[in-house]
């Protein structure tokens, strides 16, 4: 491993660290709390910044909230947040359709409520939440009823995702002029005890399969995400530290915008994981290997309290 990669965080190296950045990035599940219990000392951490000066935002691969619920949910477990500093999947896609695609039209929306209030807050129409049930015979599918206003599809986390979603994401992207958009490519979301669920990669790729096509994505490791907080609050770079517990997602969105990055053991990745990236001699993973790790963010702790 390279002397300057994956180092531990410790002792006067934190605070050092600290006085190098403006503006610090979090991922959510894993690093601040992990499902709904909070990582210990994360709120202090995050409230500390705060008070120190810095620049505090929290972006997630998660779709199946809005801005407003995420803040809610931070608030209860001790976090001092706005929702204006929180960038889930479900804004962000919400805006690269609004300010990149500047979309004119609907769009066929394989998601969530909560994607669908984010659409809808910057005046994107939708239609497409909620169950959709197989109906007629094989022969009718390719028929479906679509909207000819639908100018886009869109996957996020669908509880509700079928066959017929998928019949009917194909008939609107055979149109060659519609948009074809994913929030993220996390395939598994893993649950407490080495559990885990099927993620949104799994759908967008089940679509892309039938589409035949590739769909543009928002989520981390795009550096779209970090290119909304930026735009928004001018955040610089190089003066900036992504934090988070997926190597594939957090420390490769970092390392994808020139950020500093830093590995909390709390979640998904450990340093053995890192190491073997390294190790490999491939660029592309060789950019999930994080500048720093630590146990738990509360190992910032000590830093902000002196």
């Amino acid at each position: 491993m390279s002397g300057t990669k994956c180092t531990r965080l410790s002792g006067s190296l934190v605070k050092q660290l600290l006085d190098s950045v403006d503006s610090v990035l979090f991922d959510c599940d894993g690093v601040i709390w992990r499902g709904d219990q909070v990582i210990p000392g994360a709120p202090q951490v995050i409230n500390l910044l705060k008070e120190h000066g810095k620049k505090v935002f929290f972006v997630t691969n998660n779709s199946s909230k809005t801005r407003r619920m995420y803040a809610e949910k931070m608030s209860t477990l001790g976090f001092s947040v706005t929702e204006e500093e929180v960038f889930g999947t479900a804004y962000c896609c919400a805006m690269y359709l609004k300010t990149t695609c500047r979309l004119e039209g609907k769009v066929y929306l394989i998601g969530s409520s909560a994607m669908r209030q984010e659409l809808e807050a910057v005046g994107i129409q939708q239609t497409g939440v909620g169950p959709d049930h197989v109906l007629g015979k094989q022969s009718d599918w390719a028929g479906v009823p679509l909207d000819p206003e639908v100018r886009a599809v869109v996957v996020g986390f669908d509880e509700h995702f079928s066959y017929m979603k998928l019949n009917r994401a194909l008939q609107y992207l055979l149109q060659k002029d519609c948009l074809f958009v994913g929030t993220n490519r996390d395939n598994r979301l893993p649950l407490e005890g080495g559990k885990a669920v099927p993620g949104t990669g799994c759908l967008l790729q089940a679509v892309e399969t039938a589409a035949q096509r590739r769909a543009q994505t928002v989520g981390k490791p795009n550096h779209f995400m970090f290119d909304c907080v930026a735009s928004q609050f001018g955040v610089q770079r190089e003066r900036c530290l992504m934090v988070g517990d997926r190597l594939d997602t957090d420390i490769l969105l970092g390392s994808n915008c020139g950020l500093k990055t830093l590995l909390t053991l709390t979640g998904v990745s450990t340093v053995a994981d890192a190491e073997a990236n390294w190790e490999s001699g491939c660029t592309e993973r060789q950019g999930m290997v994080p500048d720093y790790y630590v146990e738990s963010i509360a190992d910032l702790l000590p830093a902000l309290q002196a």
